[in-house]
C-alpha cells in the first residue's frame, strides 16, 4: 500500500484520521505465521457500535439506508468470528446515538471499563462533515466530524453560518488517549466530501466547511478532557498531528474521495463495513492489518464508488501495521455463515459472510456445511428462504446456535434478470425506456435509491460530462447521447449513441448489450475461490515472463502459490497492446475440465479456452497436475493482448470435475458459423452460451441430498467445481 503524507492523513482529528475508501479482489488466504509471534493477551474485548440512519426532520440533509446493517453486520462478526461476549458490545442507533449519547457510551462502556490489555473496538456509521479547526491543523483550516442524530444545519444555512452539534475529531484523539488499552481500533464508514446521491448510491456526507463551527458545548468538553488527562493546549495540538493517539484507525475512503452507503441484493449497507466484515469472516489464518486493508481496498472495484479506497494509520512506532485486526488472532474456521437459533429441525442463519456478488445464489436450494474447530463437516442445512443477511434452513442433521457454516452447493436462479435503472436525465422519455425495456426477456427496470441495480440507462448531461471531465476521462460520449453507467454513474464503454437519438432506438440498438451483460451477471454468480474445495491457482503474467501480476486460487482447495505476488492496494493496471498470458494450475490429483472467459469493460464476453473447435471431448481437460498456458506459444496461434475499450477487464476461470459437454457443443456451433477451427471466439448469443455451461455445471450437485434438489435452481457443489477471477485494468 502506497504511503500518505502525514499531512494529508491528519484531517480527521488533527491526526486521529482520515476517510476511508474500496476496490475489487479474490480474497486470499494469509497463512497463520504472524500468529504465534503476534499473540496478545486480551482477557476482556468490548464494542461500542454506532450507526445512524434516521436524521430528524428539520436537519437540513438526507437520511441514510445501510447504517443500522452496519451495526449488526460488525456485532455478528465480533460475537462469532472474533469471541466477543454480546454483553460486552453496545449498540447506539438512530435516535440513541445523539452527540451526549455517543461520548457517555464511550466513557461509561469503553473508557471505564477497559483494563491494559484488553481489546476496544469503536465503529461509526452514518455523516461525515467539517467544521472550522481554530487550531489549523491543516493549511485549509477545517477539522473532520462525526454528525450524531441530533446534529442540524443552521436554520439559515448556506445563506449564513453557525454551530452544530457534530462530534470532533480532536474529540475522539482526546477518548482515545484516555483508554488504557492500546488494543483499540477504530472503524469509520463515513466521509466528508460530496454529499447527496450518485447514481444508486447514497454519499455518507453532509454539508460542512468554513461557514459551520462547533458548538461551544464541544470545546468546553474537550477541555474538561485536557484537564483530566493533565494535558496542555500545546501538547494537545503537538501530539495530535504526530500521529494518532492509540492502536489503529481504518477509514472507508481517502479525503477526497465518496463513502457510499449501497444496496445489495434486497437490503442496504455500507460498501466498506460489508466488505470488510464479509473478508474477515472469510479469513482461513491471522490477517494483519498492513495487508488487509490493500486485500480490502481491491475486493470493492465492480462494487459501489471504483474509487473509493479503505486506508489505514497506525500509533507512531507502534508496529500496529503488522498486528491482527482488532489485535486478535482468530481460533475460529471461516465461514460463510453461523447459526443463531434453533428451533426443532428448523435453524436461522446469520450469512455475513457471503461475497455480495453471489448473493442471488444463496436462496431455496442453497447446502451449507456444518463446521466443527477443525473444519471437519458435522452435518448439512439446506437453506429454505433469505431476507438480506438472515436465512431460514432446514436442518438435514444437529446443529448448536454459533455452529460456523461453510458453503457446499450455491444454487443459481433459473431466471435470473439484469436489473436496469432510469436516470432522472431521461425527463418525459423514462416512459417510453422502460416500456423498450421491460420488452425484452430478462431485462427488467427497477427504480433507482431503491434497489440494487446492475446498470442505469441515461443520457450525458452538460453537467455529467463537465464532472467527468474533470477526472479526465478519455472518449466521453457526446452531450445529449443515451446509454450505460454503471450504478455510479461510471460510462460503460461502446454503450451511447449519437447526440438525439430516441430513447426507444437507443434500447433497440443496446439489446445486444444487455444480453451480453447479463450473461456475465449469470456467471459472475459461480465465483467462488473462498468456498471452493478444488485445489486450483491461477496466475497472470507477461508473455513468457515469471513475473506474477495477479493471481487467485481456491483458499479452502488446500494448496499454495508457489509465487506470492506483493499486496496492492488497486487492481493491476496493464497499457495498451500488453502481451499477457495466464498460467492455470490443476494440483488436483484428477482431472480437471476447464473453461476461460474474458469479459472486457464493455461487457463483451470471449473464449480463450478451449480454443480448439475440430478436436475430440478432451479440448476442456487438464490433467491431474498439469499446468496450462494459455496462450500456450508451442502450439497456439494466438496472443492475449490488451486493448480497446480501456477500463476494467475479468477473466474467469472455471474448473469441473465433469465434462463441460453442452457448452462445448454450443461454441462448436458457433465456431462452425463464423468458419474458424481454433482460437478465441467472441460469443454473439452469451446468454444461453452461459446457461448451457451452467447446466453442465449443475451436474457436480448430483451428489448432494435429494433435499437440497430445487428444479428452479442450477446447484453448484464447492467440491466438484471452482470459479475464479483475476481482473485488471487496461489503460
Amino acid at each position: 500500500m502506497s504511503r500518505i503524507k502525514r499531512r494529508q492523513f491528519l484531517q480527521f482529528t488533527g491526526s486521529f484520521l482520515s476517510t476511508l475508501g474500496l476496490s475489487q479482489l479474490d480474497i486470499q488466504q494469509q497463512g497463520n505465521k504472524m500468529g504465534k509471534l503476534l499473540a496478545q493477551s486480551t482477557p476482556r474485548k468490548l464494542a461500542l457500535l454506532v450507526g445512524i440512519n434516521q436524521y430528524a426532520e428539520d436537519a437540513g440533509f438526507s437520511n441514510l439506508q445501510g447504517c443500522i446493517t452496519d451495526v449488526e453486520l460488525q456485532r455478528q462478526l465480533l460475537t462469532y468470528r472474533f469471541g466477543f461476549n454480546p454483553k460486552d458490545i453496545l449498540t447506539l442507533t438512530d435516535a440513541q446515538a445523539t452527540r451526549t449519547g455517543i461520548l457517555k457510551a464511550f466513557e461509561e462502556h469503553l473508557i471505564k471499563q477497559a483494563k491494559p490489555g484488553d481489546v476496544v473496538v469503536f465503529h461509526y456509521s452514518g455523516h461525515g462533515s467539517q467544521v472550522v479547526d481554530p487550531d489549523k491543523d491543516y493549511p485549509d483550516g477545517l477539522n473532520s466530524t462525526f454528525v450524531p442524530a441530533d446534529s442540524k444545519l443552521p436554520p439559515d444555512y448556506p445563506v449564513k453560518g453557525g454551530a452544530v452539534q457534530d462530534i470532533m475529531g480532536h474529540t475522539l484523539f482526546l477518548l482515545m488517549s484516555a483508554l488504557q488499552t492500546e488494543n483499540v481500533t477504530a472503524v469509520l464508514d463515513s466521509c466528508h466530501s460530496g454529499g447527496g446521491t450518485r447514481g444508486n448510491f447514497r454519499v455518507r456526507s453532509r454539508d460542512g466547511g468554513r461557514q459551520l463551527e462547533a458548538s461551544a458545548a464541544e470545546f468546553e468538553y474537550q477541555q474538561q478532557w485536557l484537564s483530566r488527562l493533565n494535558l496542555s493546549p500545546e501538547e494537545f495540538i503537538k501530539q495530535r498531528r504526530a500521529g494518532i493517539a492509540k492502536g489503529a484507525v481504518i477509514a472507508s475512503t481517502k479525503r477526497n474521495q465518496l463513502a457510499a452507503d449501497s444496496p445489495f441484493s434486497d437490503f442496504f449497507a455500507g460498501a466498506f463495513t460489508y466488505l470488510m466484515t464479509q473478508y474477515l469472516w472469510q479469513q482461513t489464518g491471522t490477517e494483519v492489518l498492513a495487508n488487509a486493508i490493500p486485500n480490502i481496498a481491491r475486493s470493492t472495484t465492480q462494487l459501489s464508488f471504483s474509487r473509493q479506497e479503505p486506508i489505514f494509520e497506525v500509533k507512531p512506532n507502534s508496529g500496529n501495521d503488522n498486528k491482527p485486526l482488532y489485535f486478535i488472532n482468530r481460533q475460529t474456521q471461516p465461514a460463510e455463515a453461523v447459526v443463531t437459533n434453533v428451533n426443532g429441525d428448523q435453524a436461522t442463519l446469520w450469512l455475513g459472510g457471503l461475497d455480495p456478488q453471489s448473493l442471488a445464489a444463496f436462496g431455496k436450494g442453497a447446502v451449507l456445511t456444518v463446521v466443527d474447530a477443525r473444519g471437519g463437516e458435522q452435518g448439512l442445512v439446506q437453506l429454505e428462504s433469505r431476507n438480506g443477511l438472515i436465512g431460514q434452513g432446514k436442518l438435514l442433521q444437529n446443529a448448536q446456535p454459533g455452529s460456523l457454516l461453510q458453503e457446499r452447493a450455491r444454487g443459481i436462479p433459473t431466471d435470473i434478470n439484469l436489473r436496469i435503472g432510469l436516470d432522472l436525465s431521461l425527463g418525459n422519455d423514462a416512459g417510453s425506456a422502460k416500456q423498450a425495456i421491460d420488452a425484452i426477456r430478462r431485462i427488467e427496470v427497477v427504480p433507482v435509491q431503491q434497489k440494487e441495480v446492475h446498470y442505469i440507462l441515461g443520457r450525458m448531461t452538460g453537467t455529467y460530462r463537465q464532472e467527468l471531465q474533470s477526472r479526465q476521462i478519455p472518449n466521453l460520449p457526446a452531450v445529449d447521447s443515451i446509454g450505460l453507467f454503471s450504478p455510479s454513474l461510471e460510462v460503460i464503454p461502446n454503450s451511447f449513441g449519437a447526440a438525439g437519438e430516441p430513447v426507444s432506438a437507443a434500447v433497440s440498438r443496446l439489446q445486444a448489450k444487455l444480453k451480453s451483460l447479463l450473461a456475465a451477471r449469470i456467471v459472475k454468480l459461480t465465483l467462488n475461490s473462498n468456498s471452493s474445495r478444488l485445489n486450483l491457482v491461477v496466475s497472470m503474467t507477461p508473455e513468457n515472463q515469471s513475473q506474477v501480476l495477479a493471481q487467485s486460487f481456491t483458499a479452502r482447495g488446500g494448496g499454495q502459490p508457489s509465487v506470492q505476488p506483493k499486496v496492492a492496494s488497486t487492481v493491476t493496471q496493464l497499457p495498451l497492446q500488453t502481451p499477457i498470458q495466464f498460467q492455470i494450475e490443476n494440483k488436483e490429483s484428477r482431472d480437471l475440465y476447464l473453461s476461460v472467459l474474458v469479459i472486457d469493460s464493455s461487457g463483451e464476453i470471449s473464449v480463450v479456452f478451449p480454443n480448439q473447435w475440430t478436436a475430440s471431448d478432451d479440448v476442456t481437460r487438464v490433467s491431474a497436475g498439469q499446468t496450462l498456458a494459455i496462450p500456450d506459444s508451442n502450439k497456439d496461434g494466438f496472443k492475449l493482448i490488451t486493448q480497446e475499450p480501456k477500463g476494467l477487464t475479468e477473466v474467469l476461470i472455471v474448473a469441473s470435475s465433469f465434462p463441460l459437454r453442452k457448452a462445448l457443443q454450443a461454441l462448436r456451433q458457433l465456431s462452425s458459423q463464423t468458419g474458424v477451427g481454433r482460437g478465441p471466439v467472441t460469443l454473439n448469443q452469451p446468454a444461453e452460451v452461459m446457461g448451457d455451461l451452467l447446466d453442465d455445471l449443475g451436474e457436480t450437485s448430483r451428489g448432494m441430498p435429494a433435499a437440497a434438489i430445487n428444479p428452479a435452481v442450477r446447484g453448484i457443489d464447492t467440491t466438484q467445481m471452482a470459479a475464479l477471477s483475476i481482473s485488471f485494468e487496461v489503460i
